[in-house]
């Protein structure tokens, strides 16, 4: 029986905790969400509230199916809040909102690490969905023929480039969220939207929310190292 070591070093390790980050992600969620904030504000309400106390008045507030698939998306300047956060006055629901309303507020003032990602959202897609086809595909091309030998390389060499550029968007993922999170516990205490208290409560969801992606970006480095080690195994 074949094991491969590769996946189990650099990629198992990061699945692991995926999983452990997700199922965190929900138990906590769902502990604070049966937890009604004091002054009985909805997500929306807060994030409405949040938004005017910085300035921001172009921002649309939308209602989007689903629990727990909130965003907020720069190009259209629209904060989508899920069936688990628009209408529901839980302390979880409101920090979910908090931390969107963190990403438009990020936006608004040009945050580095945000711009950054946006510019790479079109070539990520293509790197996570065709650089290891085409880093693979290049190895077998080289070994179909001497004569290919070089243009392999150079296929296998294209495939690793884009996808260490969706590795690369990973990565610069992890500020604009530990950001945003940051952003929504000050707002949330500065304007009084929670007490102390609550805002406790808070940091425990949104900690767990930033496992996930923590644990998306070492999944993808792994899959990276993984990949190289294979590529260079095969070339020998």
């Amino acid at each position: 029986m074949y094991i491969d070591q590769t996946y189990i070093i650099f990629v198992l390790p990061a699945v692991l905790l995926s999983l452990w980050a997700s199922s965190a992600v929900k138990s906590r969620f769902a502990k604070w969400n049966k937890v009604l904030s004091r002054k009985g504000m909805s997500g929306a309400q807060a994030a409405s509230l949040l938004l005017r106390a910085n300035g921001i008045t172009d921002v649309k507030i939308q209602h989007i199916r689903g629990s727990l698939t909130d965003n907020y998306n720069p190009g259209t300047k629209i904060l989508n809040l899920s069936d688990s956060t628009y209408s529901s006055t839980s302390i979880a629901a409101i920090g979910v909102a908090a931390h969107e309303t963190g990403h438009a507020i990020q936006h608004k003032i040009g945050y580095g690490p945000l711009v950054l990602r946006s510019t790479m959202v079109p070539i990520a897609n293509i790197g996570s969905r065709f650089g290891p086809i085409l880093a693979i595909a290049g190895l077998f091309f080289g070994m179909s023929a001497q004569s290919s030998a070089s243009l392999g390389q150079l296929i296998t060499n294209i495939g690793l480039l884009l996808f260490g550029a969706s590795v690369a968007f990973y990565l610069v993922t992890l500020p604009v969220e530990f950001d945003a999170s940051r952003r929504a516990l000050k707002i949330l205490k500065s304007t009084g939207v929670l007490d102390q208290n609550e805002i406790s409560g808070v940091k425990k969801v949104l900690w767990a929310a930033a496992m996930t992606y923590v644990a998306s970006a070492l999944t993808a480095i792994g899959s990276l190292l993984r990949l190289i080690m294979i590529t260079n195994r095969r070339r020998r």
